[in-house]
C-alpha cells in the first residue's frame, strides 16, 4: 500500500462538480480526498466521509439511498449488521459490472462514513463501454452485462 494523492488528486474538482457542491460566489465546501494504492489486479474501493448538516437516522439514510439507485441496475446497497461481507468488497465484484455502495452512520457524531466498491477493469473500462452502448441503442442497459463474476477467486 502506498499514498500516491495525499492532497490536490486531480478527481477533487470531479467530486464537487457531480455532487453540486460549488457555491454560486465560487467557495463550496471543504473536499478532503486522499488516495492510496494497494497492490491488485483489479478492484477499487472508496471510503467517503460525509458530516450531515442534519441529524438523520440510519432508516432516513437508507430511504435517500434506496431512492438515488432505484433504477440503477448495477448499483446495489451492500449493509448487514454483521459478517464478513456487510461492506462492499472489491473482491467479490471481480469480473461484474456492478458497483456495491455501502453506509456506516456514526453514533457519536453526524459523520456518515460510505464505502464504495467495483471492478475497475469492467465497471471502470469494457463494462461501462457495453452499458454507454446499450443505453446509445436503445436496448436493455443490462444487455451482455449480467455476468454474475469470478468470485471466489
Amino acid at each position: 500500500m502506498r499514498s500516491f494523492a495525499p492532497t490536490s488528486h486531480r478527481h477533487t474538482a470531479e467530486i464537487i462538480q457531480e455532487l453540486d457542491l460549488q457555491s454560486p460566489n465560487g467557495h463550496g465546501p471543504n473536499i478532503a480526498f486522499s488516495a492510496t494504492a494497494v497492490e491488485a489486479v483489479r478492484g477499487i474501493l472508496v471510503t467517503a466521509h460525509v458530516f450531515l448538516k442534519d441529524d438523520l437516522s440510519e432508516k432516513d439514510l437508507w430511504k435517500i439511498y434506496r431512492a438515488a439507485y432505484a433504477d440503477e441496475p448495477f448499483m446495489r446497497i451492500i449493509k448487514e449488521s454483521q459478517g464478513i461481507h456487510r461492506y462492499p468488497n472489491p473482491k467479490i465484484l471481480s469480473g461484474t459490472n456492478y458497483t456495491d455502495v455501502g453506509f456506516e452512520r456514526d453514533p457519536h457524531s453526524r459523520r456518515v462514513v460510505v464505502m464504495s466498491a467495483l471492478d475497475n477493469l469492467m465497471k471502470g473500462a469494457a463494462g461501462q463501454a457495453v452499458q454507454a452502448l446499450n443505453v446509445r441503442f436503445g436496448w436493455d442497459e443490462r444487455t451482455g452485462l449480467d455476468f454474475p463474476g469470478l468470485y471466489p477467486i
